[in-house]
């Protein structure tokens, strides 16, 4: 979410679950969603049941009870904190469609595998992320042996990246607030740790 158009209803999707933490930029422990076409929202089924997704809440019942529609799919009481936090986040989305902002992960990427290309002599790294565009949303990956090593030494050159069994270093990229120049100098310092 965030960095690439989801057109569920279009793609005749009936489920789906996601996060808000990476690229809607909500932090750890940021709220997760659940879409259920709407014809499904009567009668799915909803295996994690909760209070505030009973249909008398604060009844008290002995029996659980489904409330309708999308409503069954809340499960306990929503966390306060991560949903301010996101509330905030999201507000960076004001006035910035989905195709602006696809637009910019794919430019901003590219960027990034172009420099790393240009920077790391060949045979020190493969990027393991699709070069095709339409086929990567907003991280590369890239592979190499020391990758836990390198991860730990990133943020010394001031890049942060997260690190994947076994051999992979993951750059994200939020088009938000991370542009060309960051996506080249992250790159930059990578190549550094490397050559």
């Amino acid at each position: 979410m965030g960095v690439f158009p989801l057109e569920f209803d279009a793609l005749e999707i009936d489920l789906a679950v996601g996060c808000t933490y990476k690229f809607l930029n909500g932090g750890p422990g940021a709220p997760a969603f659940l879409y259920v076409r709407r014809d499904l929202q009567d009668h799915f089924h909803q295996p994690l049941t909760g209070w505030h997704g009973h249909a008398s809440p604060f009844g008290m019942n002995t029996n659980y009870e489904p409330a309708e529609g999308i409503l069954r799919g809340r499960v306990g009481s929503p966390p306060l904190l991560s949903m301010l936090a996101l509330d905030a986040a999201l507000d960076a989305y004001d006035g910035v469609s989905i195709g602006e902002a696809r637009a910019k992960t794919e430019s901003v990427t590219a960027i990034f595998i172009e420099a790393i290309d240009s920077l790391v002599p060949a045979g020190h790294v493969e990027i393991v992320t699709p070069r095709d565009p339409t086929r990567r949303a907003g991280q590369v990956s890239v592979a190499h042996p020391r990758a836990k090593e390198l991860v730990k030494e990133l943020p010394e050159v001031g890049v942060i990246a997260d690190f994947r069994e076994p051999n992979i270093i993951r750059h994200g990229f939020s088009p938000l607030y991370i542009g060309h120049v960051d996506a080249v100098d992250a790159a930059v310092a990578l190549a550094s740790l490397l050559t």
